[in-house]
């Protein structure tokens, strides 16, 4: 029964700290972009792989042409 005295107090002690570092988090802004970091792990190091001769200067050509190309195969669907 002595443990038990010593036990709940130092449970309702961890519990009131866990509760204040959580409350830090927060206040702090650890949980404002939980998927951006996801996300950007997948972009980080494209560039340096992709061949020079295979690189476009403008983000925007390559999808305009990538577009034009599945038009012209005849794929009614796209």
């Amino acid at each position: 029964m002595q443990i038990v005295m010593v036990l709940v107090p130092l449970m309702l002690l961890l519990v009131a700290v866990g509760i204040v570092l959580f409350a830090w988090a927060v206040k702090s802004g650890q949980y404002d972009d939980v998927e951006g970091p996801a996300h950007r792990i997948l972009y980080d190091d494209d560039e340096a792989m992709i061949p020079k001769e295979a690189r476009v200067s403008n983000p925007d050509q390559a999808t305009d042409e990538n577009a034009d190309d599945d038009r012209q195969d005849g794929d009614p669907r796209t």
